[in-house]
């Protein structure tokens, strides 16, 4: 079966897994290329959609290919059109342009727009109308619509700091959307990978001035992970100047970052304390009801509905981001509209997501969990964890309190040394300790079994 054909049958399956509207505006553009590679290979108009297609699509595209015949083996790369390849794109592989490089997270090419006829860069679902508010996000939402009505006046700069995949980007474009809307206004919209790569190739050609009239004479500047500067000095000493220049002007200026200006290590503090000049806000993890409510919309966008039930087990147990979220959803989802004939249960759903169960289960333990469970088995108190205290009764304990939180978290090593008062090598040389000693001796073995269980962790987890 040729690529064509195959991206036919694939599209009648998500005609009847996705809303009219998604498909129209999501499906309908891609046209098929080649498969390459083990790679079927899309062509899309430009790279927003490319990143919003990897992001929330990816995996009802490949469910729909297997479910058109396409073996199970079978990736997808989308890549954005050439001018080359803006007619139809030829079937044959050495046809197949490159993609262009991404960088970290979502859209983070450069580009400018305005209200008078331009493209406008921003990702057209992350709008204000597309947000969902709850406890853990309604200030930051609050203020970004704020700014969005009166920019370079209400809160300049506006500072947004979190986690990975809480919103921190779709609140700030949502910021752009909505001044897009008055006719004449212009923004630019960059990550700070990007402007280091511009500012590197306007060095080499020697366009430094080009380089700073673009971000200089925007209405508003938008900047998505501002922790990236640091370390690199000469970008921010011209971040600085350009930050002067607009804020004199009045214009708005918006960053994210994954930390609050003051725990940046790397950048200047005449940098940190212009951050801080406006309002620096949180969004922070959504709690339950939130991450129901994203989960009821994100489903709304679909032609399937899964029960009640299912909803709240997700919201109940996927707690980390709402990327998760959404990729929990989105698995359900797949999975119900390729077994037409069979009801997804709890059980299914939970076998089905139970890698992503486990990851979760895994960033929630912490050390002091760890060390508290450790001690309360052994009747120790919780400072013998940290102490300096070298009884056998006291320092076993704490080799099998390091041995756990190495086994049960991602954490470092020398981030598990400070939580115990330790350094590296006593850690290194605990962890040994207790891998060895479980291999003879039975009663460890089943201690470290129990401890493990009452973490509501599985011991199998690391074979012992």
């Amino acid at each position: 079966m040729n690529a064509p054909e195959l991206w036919t049958k694939a599209c009648e399956h998500l005609k009847g897994v996705l809303n009219s509207d998604v498909y129209a505006r999501w499906i309908e553009i891609i046209k098929p290329v080649a498969i390459q590679d083990n790679r079927f290979v899309l062509n899309v108009d430009n790279d927003f959609c490319q990143t919003w297609l990897e992001d929330n699509y990816q995996d009802f595209i490949i469910d729909a290919l297997r479910s058109a015949g396409a073996p199970v083996t079978l990736g997808i790369r989308f890549v954005v059109k050439t001018c080359e390849s803006a007619q139809e794109p030829s079937a044959e592989p050495e046809a197949v342009p490159k993609p262009e490089p991404k960088a970290a997270h979502a859209v983070k090419r450069r580009h400018k727009a305005s209200g008078t006829g331009q493209t406008n860069p921003l990702n057209p679902n992350f709008t204000f109308e597309n947000f969902v508010t709850g406890p853990s996000n309604s200030f930051a939402h609050a203020a970004a619509l704020g700014v969005s009505q009166s920019p370079g006046r209400a809160y300049n700069p506006l500072f947004i700091y979190g986690q990975t995949g809480i919103g921190k980007t779709h609140l700030m474009q949502a910021v752009g959307h909505r001044v897009l809307q008055s006719p004449g206004t212009s923004i630019s919209y960059v990550s700070s990978e990007t402007l280091l790569n511009e500012y590197v190739e306007s060095l080499k050609n020697r366009t430094t001035m080009e380089f700073r009239n673009k971000y200089r004479n925007t209405d508003v500047l938008l900047v998505d992970d501002i922790q990236f500067l640091a370390g690199k000095d000469s970008l921010q000493e011209e971040f600085f100047h350009t930050f002067n220049v607009l804020y004199d002007a009045h214009k708005q200026i918006i960053m994210t970052s994954d930390l609050p200006p003051r725990e940046l290590s790397g950048l200047e503090p005449r940098l940190v304390s212009r951050f801080e000049w406006g309002l620096v806000t949180e969004i922070e993890s959504p709690d339950f009801e939130t991450r129901l409510a994203i989960l009821r919309y994100k489903q709304s966008l679909t032609k399937f509905r899964l029960p009640d039930d299912l909803l709240t087990f997700i919201a109940d147990n996927i707690k980390s981001n709402v990327r998760s979220l959404e990729g929990a959803l989105t698995r359900a989802v797949s999975f119900a509209s390729l077994n037409n004939q069979m009801t997804l249960t709890l059980d299914m759903l939970r076998n089905l997501l139970k890698d992503q169960l486990n990851d979760e289960r895994q960033k929630d333990l912490s050390f002091d969990d760890i060390q508290r469970m450790v001690a309360d088995y052994f009747d120790l108190r919780l400072t013998d964890m940290s102490s300096k205290r070298r009884p056998r009764s006291v320092s076993a304990p704490r080799q099998v309190a390091m041995f756990l939180c190495r086994k049960l978290t991602r954490s470092s090593l020398p981030e598990i040394a400070n939580s115990f008062g330790k350094t590296h090598a006593t850690v290194v040389h605990a962890c040994k300790t207790i891998q060895d000693r479980l291999q003879v001796e039975s009663a460890l073995r089943d201690s470290v079994r129990d401890i493990t269980r009452k973490l509501g962790r599985d011991p199998q987890v690391f074979q012992i």
